[in-house]
């Protein structure tokens, strides 16, 4: 249903509720309040000093305004509230003060001082509570108020909307659940903190019910592609290829490459996950994919999210390929228009065994004579469509994808409940564990000592910083501005590059060519760096304001650096007692740091990055939700099992998923 079939929206409001994630009232009923107020009222006589507080009462006096520097006011007046004369001072509301008139009452909520007989108040209700109602709150954006959302979901409510109840019948009575209209219900408007329980024990099982149905749907059907043809090849030449490389592969990456193998000679199709941390050496192991494809007669395509890590690959992987007769070549949205059409004509005739790519290698001008193998780098960062544009190029190609997300294996093999997993967890030999150390702003000039200390070795580093440019509300050093600065603490005999999202795609190329050549000492940047961007020389990174980044950015940051044998150290200008940054500063291990981040998220996307095919809650939380997700999982599959036979004849619902996922690949 439409939006504005809600009274009050119109199109200012409806953009607001879009910036939002609202684009119609279905979407307006499952927006859900991340917290809530419960008004207990209390009795002024019986309150205590630096007790919060909710006193209702009558307005005593006419409200003084007083007005200071920077357009703060303050507001002040008598209440009168159960035969107790009070006086209260609240900030920044003199619009309020002529609707504070003498005998009206008012709900004052606040801190109260016993000394002074005042309460300090946060905020004031004219229209009153009611004793121990609670009051829903949503995540809002600049221009739309909690007040609004509440009255247009208010409105949603009492319009009987249909909404879909995606859990089974038998399965809603063997738990005791409300139905889905009175969940909606209770979860907005509750009346007690027992409505919000019920309501959110539903609607976290039936959100992870679809998940986990969607998940096992996908596994279901991959099981039936098992008319693939083998792919044989002699491994004696993937074992000398092996052996001529100029370093020794870790224990992880052997077994990956032996599970790899395996998939690639079965006839069921290969859908596995390469799972590792920063600088676990995932890319040998796909390179090592790619050549067995290779010795096959097949095709591989190698798609990254990046422009900038596509290049690199590109230039890692010719090297290590130089002794073969791979045919290798690079396809991004900036290759010259000759250039593209030579590389579509030789995949087509089959005279390239590996092209390496953005997102340009979906076009429906490549065509491929023989795609036997699709690996996906940092595939969380593509959508379902893109990542099944490039499968469906094939004649049931394998499919491998590499994430640098480490995930614990309990999660890994729930989310990813469709594929095979392999986990790299040890790093390569030869590197030094990266020190990490936190530094307030107040000891910047210790920084920068430490930064002469690895240019004058003739190393360099990179320096990370949240936002480009500064804002009237923000504190935030942007880049430009922190690379002024630099650039004044060394003298200006230090060359520093920086790099942005605004900077458009030739000024990037040079930039990190810049910087990748050793021309530049100091590289300043924005996040583009996070993924994949490998400078052997870079020993130390540098990123401001710390706190500001989430777990996993700051491990993917840090990974940039310590992929050699040299000392390396990262340094998080914030707070010493951020907890995040403790975890940090602790341990360098992905895998106990996602594990970490769990813990510390309690609402949002797992990977920081919300795409259409990965997980998006909107109310379940993997990490708090787990025992519900693992009794979903099992559930679904048993729906599952006892329904696909009859196509979900009495599922209206589930037939609906299915054609959507079906109409994905």
């Amino acid at each position: 249903m439409e939006l504005e079939k809600i009274k009050g929206i119109g199109d200012k409001s409806k953009v607001l509720l879009n910036t939002i994630g609202i684009n119609n009232v279905e979407e307006l009923l499952e927006y859900y309040p991340y917290r809530y107020i419960e008004y207990k009222v209390n009795n002024i006589n019986d309150v205590k000093d630096g007790d919060e507080v909710i006193i209702i009462g009558k307005v005593d006096s006419v409200p003084l305004v007083r007005f200071f520097k920077a357009k703060l006011n303050s507001l002040t007046f008598r209440l009168y509230s159960n035969n107790k004369m009070i006086n209260v001072s609240i900030f920044n509301r003199a619009f309020m003060k002529n609707n504070l008139t003498p005998g009206k009452v008012a709900t004052v909520i606040g801190k109260y001082n016993e000394k002074k007989n005042t309460i300090s108040a946060t905020n004031i209700l004219l229209n009153g509570v009611v004793d121990g109602s609670i009051e829903s709150v949503y995540h809002l954006t600049s221009g739309l108020t909690n007040k609004q959302l509440t009255k247009y979901i208010d409105t949603a409510l009492n319009m009987n909307v249909d909404v879909n109840d995606n859990i089974p019948e038998y399965l809603s009575l063997k738990y005791n659940f409300v139905k889905k209209k009175d969940a909606l219900h209770k979860i907005h408007r509750p009346r007690n903190i027992r409505d919000i329980k019920e309501a959110k024990l539903r609607l976290i099982y039936e959100e992870l019910f679809t998940f986990m149905f969607k998940i096992n749907y996908l596994k279901f059907t991959k099981t039936k592609e098992c008319n693939k043809v083998p792919k044989k090849f002699d491994i004696r030449e993937v074992q000398d290829f092996l052996s001529s490389l100029p370093f020794e592969l870790t224990a992880d990456q052997k077994k990956a490459i032996v599970d790899i193998e395996k998939d690639l000679e079965s006839t069921s199709r290969m859908n596995r996950l390469l799972c590792g941390d920063v600088g676990s050496g995932k890319t040998i192991v796909s390179v090592v994919a790619s050549y067995m494809c290779f010795l096959s007669g097949y095709q591989t395509a190698l798609m990254a999210p990046t422009e900038i890590l596509a290049i690199q690959h590109y230039d890692n992987i010719r090297k290590l390929m130089a002794n073969t007769n791979m045919r290798i070549e690079l396809l991004v949205g900036s290759t010259k228009k000759k250039d593209k059409d030579i590389i579509y004509e030789k995949l087509e005739n089959g005279e390239i065994d590996l092209i390496i790519g953005t997102h340009a290698i979906i076009s429906e001008k490549v065509k491929f004579k023989n795609l036997g193998l699709v690996i996906t780098d940092e595939q969380h960062r593509f959508g379902v469509n893109q990542r099944n544009s490039l499968r469906n190029k094939g004649e049931l190609p394998d499919i491998l994808y590499m994430s640098a997300t480490p995930i614990p294996r309990t999660y890994a093999l729930t989310i990813y409940g469709d594929m095979d997993i392999s986990l790299i967890k040890t790093k390569p030999s030869g590197r030094k564990e990266i020190k990490t150390i936190i530094k307030p702003e107040s000891e910047i000039k210790d920084v920068l000592y430490m930064m002469l200390e690895e240019i004058k070795k003739g190393h360099q580093i990179y320096v990370v910083t949240p936002l480009i440019e500064e804002s009237e509300s923000s504190e935030i050093n942007a880049v430009t501005e922190i690379k002024n600065k630099l650039e004044t603490a060394f003298n200006n005999k230090v060359k520093i590059g920086l790099l942005h999202g605004k900077l458009d795609k030739q000024d990037k190329d040079k930039v990190m060519e810049d910087f990748k050549e050793g021309k530049s000492k100091i590289l300043v940047s924005t996040t583009v760096i996070e993924v994949g961007v490998d400078v052997q020389n870079a020993t130390m990174i540098v990123i401001f304001n710390a706190e500001r980044f989430g777990l996993a950015t700051l491990h993917q940051l840090r990974g940039r650096i310590g992929r050699n044998s040299l000392d390396s150290t990262c340094v998080l200008i914030g707070s010493k007692n951020n907890k995040r940054l403790k975890v940090m500063e602790e341990s360098t291990d992905g895998f106990y740091i996602t594990e970490k981040d769990f813990e510390m998220r309690k609402e949002g996307d797992l990977f920081g990055v919300k795409q259409s095919g990965d997980m998006a809650f909107k109310i379940a939380d993997i990490k708090r939700d787990f025992k519900v997700l693992m009794q979903a999982k099992s559930d679904s599959e048993q729906f599952l099992k006892e329904n696909v036979i009859n196509a979900f004849k009495n599922y209206e619902n589930y037939y609906k998923i299915v054609n959507e996922i079906k109409s994905l690949d």
